[in-house]
C-alpha cells in the first residue's frame, strides 16, 4: 500500500512533509534533550545517580539498560512526571525542571497502550486535539494522516478491542505522533508484542521516525532492539550512564565489562596480565586445512554444542584457560554433523583487531 506524504510541522513552524530533507537543521541549535547533572532517589534508594546526556535534534535514541537501572526514571523526569532532586532539565534549550507534562512539548508512548476503551480509533487519535480545542475538519485529516502513516487508514470506527495488540499498538503511536510534539518518549512499547510481531514493529517504528521527524527517545531492556533501531544508545546500570555511544561503537567497543557482558553476547578472557573480549561471530573454528596466518589461534576442546538453524553455537575451553563461544553459520552443516563436534580437539582463532582490552573502570565517553 502506498502512504500519502503525512505533513509534520518543522521547528520554525512551518509544514513540510514529513519525508523531506532534514538538511536545514541549523548546527548550532541546542540539542532536543540536554539532562545536566540529573539525581533522583526514593528514600535511600538512588534511582539516578547524578546524569549527563543531549539528545540531537532528530536522533532515535535509546536508554537500554537492565531493570532497575533508572532509565524509566529518566525518562520521566524528562516527560515531567517525576521531578529531579538535583540537576536540571532542558528541551530544546528551554529548562522545564519543575514544569509540569502538560506545558513540554513532548508525548509519550506507554506498553499498556492507554487507550480509551469506548473510543473509536479515530476518537482516540483525535483525543489529544481535541483537548486543545483544534477544529473539526483540522482534528479528521491530521489523524488521517497520522493513521496512514502507521498503515491503519480505513480503521477509523474500529474498537481498541476488535484491533490485535500490534495495531492498538499503532493507534497509540498515530495519538502521539499526531500532537506534532518535538520529543517523542516511548517506554517499553513493545514489550508485550510476540517475537515476530516485535521484530516487525522495530523496522515500522524505525521508518516512522524517519518520516516524522521527531526526535524519539526508547527506553528498552532489550540489547538486540537497541542496536536495531538506534541512532544512538546510552547504556544504563545501578543509576549511572556506563557508555554513549552508536550501536556499532557500543558493540564493537565496550567500555567497561558490564557493557561487554551486558550488549550481546561476548568473550572475556585473561591473556598476558591484560583482559580483552572477543565476540562469538568473530571467531573461527579452524579446520586443518584452513589457513590460520594473520589470526591468533589457540587450542581447545568442545564441551557443548548448540544447534539453532541457521547458525550452531560451539562452547569451546580453551588449553591456556577460560572458554569462548563460538557461532558458525551453518552453510553445510546438519545438525547431526554439528553435535557430533562436541568432545572434539579443535583450534580457534580471531583476529588482533577484533580483540578489545576492557577494564572495570567506567568510561563515560559521550560520541560525538
Amino acid at each position: 500500500m502506498e502512504r500519502t506524504a503525512a505533513i509534520t510541522q518543522a521547528p520554525g513552524g512551518k509544514d513540510e512533509p514529513a519525508g523531506a530533507p532534514s538538511g536545514g537543521r541549523n548546527r548550532g541549535e541546542p540539542p532536543d534533550v540536554r539532562l545536566s547533572g540529573v539525581r533522583k532517589t526514593y528514600g535511600d534508594v538512588v534511582a539516578v545517580g547524578g546524569i549527563d546526556l543531549e539528545v540531537k535534534r532528530g536522533e532515535f535514541f535509546t536508554l537500554l539498560g537492565p531493570s532497575g537501572s533508572g532509565k524509566t526514571t529518566t525518562l520521566r523526569m524528562i516527560a515531567g512526571f517525576e521531578d529531579p532532586d538535583a540537576g536540571g532539565v532542558e528541551l530544546a534549550g528551554r529548562d522545564v525542571t519543575g514544569i509540569p507534562p502538560y506545558d513540554r512539548e513532548v508525548n509519550t508512548v506507554f506498553q499498556d497502550y492507554a487507550l480509551f476503551p469506548h473510543m473509536t480509533v479515530g476518537d482516540n487519535v483525535q483525543y489529544g486535539m481535541r483537548v486543545q480545542r483544534v477544529g473539526k475538519d483540522e482534528r479528521r485529516r491530521r489523524a488521517s494522516e497520522a493513521l496512514d502513516m502507521v498503515r491503519l487508514s480505513g480503521y477509523e470506527t474500529r474498537k481498541p478491542s476488535e484491533l490485535s495488540g500490534g495495531q492498538r499498538q499503532r493507534v497509540a503511536l498515530a495519538r502521539a505522533i499526531v500532537n506534532r510534539p518535538r520529543v517523542l518518549l516511548l517506554d517499553e512499547p513493545l514489550g508485550a508484542l510476540d517475537l515476530k510481531l516485535r521484530e516487525q514493529m522495530q523496522v515500522e517504528l524505525k521508518g516512522i521516525q524517519g518520516e516524522v521527524r521527531i526526535t524519539f527517545i526508547y527506553v528498552t531492556h532489550d540489547q538486540d532492539e537497541a542496536l536495531t533501531m538506534s541512532d544512538r544508545i546510552a547504556v544504563f546500570n545501578g543509576g549511572r550512564v556506563e557508555q554513549v555511544g552508536r550501536p556499532a561503537e557500543v558493540y564493537e567497543q565496550p567500555a567497561n565489562d558490564f557493557v561487554t557482558g551486558f550488549v550481546g553476547a561476548s568473550n572475556l578472557l585473561e591473556r598476558d596480565g591484560a583482559r580483552i573480549t572477543v565476540r562469538p561471530e568473530k571467531i573461527r573454528l579452524l579446520e586443518g586445512a584452513d589457513d590460520g596466518s594473520g589470526l591468533h589461534t589457540e587450542r581447545g576442546v568442545i564441551r557443548n554444542v548448540a544447534y539453532a538453524g541457521m547458525i550452531t553455537r560451539y562452547l569451546v575451553d580453551l588449553d591456556a584457560g577460560g572458554e569462548v563461544l563460538v557461532v558458525r553459520q551453518n552453510l553445510e552443516t546438519s545438525s547431526t554433523e554439528a553435535l557430533e563436534q562436541r568432545g572434539r580437539q579443535v583450534t580457534v582463532g580471531w583476529r588482533p583487531e577484533h580483540s578489545v582490552a576492557v577494564t572495570e573502570e567506567t568510561r563515560r565517553e559521550d560520541s560525538q
